[in-house]
């Protein structure tokens, strides 16, 4: 037994909640039970709670600053302890948002119309952010081969010739794909031979399942100065709400001018006290959690796994090698999107994202972050909803 219990029941109702207050924004219809934003439904690592409860308990929430070792050395050194990757502390910079960070970068590494490169599908947020900041999307399309989805390196290679940016998210949102370090060198050395600024997103880094293993681009380049990695420990210790993420950028020259936006232009230099807190303790005790976190959510995905082979076999699933994000092939259930939404909604009341929003026809994107009591009733009324559509 450990210390956690991600089976405890949380109720998330009238807390202005994205994902439970306000589904009718994204589905139409309110009361449904979602599995669609991509937070979890847990409560923070203990100590998270105590730093956050003992700053607030101090009552003075003045101007903060980031810059110093508490912060940065928390950082750095969970990347020694979890995946044995040693960087310089003086790399560390803080960011409120990984998308403020990608699109600070965006606009620094790049010119208006230039391309950036991405492979798709992906991350929804991504396609209003390079169109917004007036850059040409190139998407790169993984290729769905027997359940498992492989990088198409040749059409990779002629993209990037004439792109100023490829930006990678690994573990990959919504697929699920952990690349391996052959990949990942791959990427790199295609990324340096076009001088091609590589930014690697990998807010999904610590929920890695089986024998997969997160590799940070940053150590698995042997010159890793046209490249960042934008991370943020709320996914990890569900703490969106609190603000707060951070990049490794080797460049200190890149550095300088990442902070000079954050400061001069965006006036965003103050940091979230207790996003920083939050960091700081997710980062510096609670190893555990993290363990027993993704324990519990290899189990679901387990459940999720055996419950479609006995119950609804047209939906193909393969236990992904990261993230809590289960991509769902439904292209066997021979419905169109609007008909198996309507079902789900109406039938089933339940919101699962279809992959139509990510760039992919034929599946859903279902969040696994919960109890197992609210998996099982999702995964009921997605068979109840179902079931309506084989009359």
């Amino acid at each position: 037994m450990g210390n956690y219990d991600f089976n405890k029941v949380i109720n998330r109702k009238n807390t202005y909640c994205t994902q439970w207050d306000y589904i009718q924004d994204r589905f139409g219809v309110a009361d449904l039970l979602p599995f669609s934003i991509s937070d979890t439904e847990f409560q923070v690592p203990t100590p998270v709670l105590t730093a956050v409860q003992e700053r607030v308990a101090h009552g003075v929430f003045g101007y903060s600053r980031w810059n110093h070792d508490a912060f940065k050395s928390s950082v750095t050194n969970w990347y020694a302890k979890r995946f044995q990757a040693d960087f310089d502390s003086e790399w560390v910079l803080y960011s409120p948002t990984v998308c403020y960070s990608i699109s600070v970068l965006l606009r620094l590494k790049s010119a208006e119309l230039d391309k950036v490169v991405v492979f798709s599908p992906m991350y929804d947020a991504f396609y209003d952010l390079i169109r917004e900041n007036n850059r040409e999307l190139v998407e790169n399309e993984l290729l769905w081969d027997n359940g498992e989805y492989c990088i198409d390196f040749e059409r990779l290679e002629e993209q990037l010739r004439d792109a100023s940016i490829f930006l990678l998210t690994n573990p990959h949102n919504p697929t699920g794909r952990v690349f391996k370090k052959s990949e990942l060198e791959h990427i790199i050395a295609i990324c340096a031979q076009y001088h091609v600024f590589l930014i690697s997103d990998d807010i999904h880094m610590d929920i890695v399942y089986g024998d997969a293993k997160y590799l940070p681009i940053l150590d698995v380049a042997t010159e890793p100065q046209n490249m960042c990695i934008c991370s943020s420990a709320s996914k990890t210790m569900n703490t969106p709400g609190l603000i707060g993420s951070y990049l490794l950028v080797p460049d200190a020259a890149l550095r300088a001018e990442f902070l000079k936006q954050l400061k001069q232009r965006d006036a965003l230099s103050s940091v979230s006290i207790l996003g920083m807190y939050a960091t700081m303790a997710g980062y510096n005790e609670s190893a555990d959690y993290v363990d027993e976190l993704v324990a519990h959510l290899e189990g679901n995905m387990h459940y999720i796994k055996a419950y479609f082979d006995e119950k609804i076999p047209e939906i193909k699933f393969r236990i992904p090698e990261g993230t809590y994000l289960a991509w769902l092939d439904i292209s066997a259930l021979g419905v169109s999107k609007e008909a198996l939404q309507e079902a789900l909604i109406h039938v089933g009341k339940v919101a699962v994202m279809p992959g139509e929003t990510y760039g992919a026809k034929g599946f859903l994107r279902l969040n696994i972050a919960c109890s197992r009591t609210k998996l099982i009733d999702g995964l009921e009324r997605m068979d109840k909803a179902i079931q309506t559509l084989r009359r």
